[in-house]
């Protein structure tokens, strides 16, 4: 089974950017749908950009059009670039990935996100 590991998080002022990765140990063309997640402490985990195999992507409406998500070429590593960083996005984030269906069923361990204001 396909397994992510996300890296790239980190401690930044208001404003300012990260990039985060997620490396798949493997290519599968299974994996109907990758998207990057996030849980603030005390709230409930929340979708923040996903894409499809086909190339698709949504967003959600308090992150377009400061983050980015996009993949390699060799579709085995997603990226999530967080530009204009706000405090209210500071979170763990989480890559995942829709493997043989429609639902994330495969989970990374996830990475921190500090914004400070």
């Amino acid at each position: 089974q396909v397994q992510l590991v996300e890296s790239g998080g980190g401690s930044v002022q208001a404003g300012g950017s990260l990039r985060l990765s997620c490396a798949a140990s493997e290519y599968s063309a299974s994996i109907y749908y990758m998207g990057w997640f996030r849980q603030a402490p005390g709230k409930e985990r929340e979708g923040v950009a996903t894409l499809s195999r086909t190339g698709s992507t949504n967003y959600r409406d308090s992150v377009k059009g400061r983050f980015s998500i996009s993949q390699d070429s060799d579709k085995t590593t997603l990226y999530l670039q967080m530009n204009s960083l706000k405090p209210e996005d500071t979170a763990m984030y989480y890559c995942a990935a829709a493997w043989m269906g429609y639902q994330y069923n495969i989970w990374g361990q996830g990475t921190q996100v500090t914004v400070s204001s």
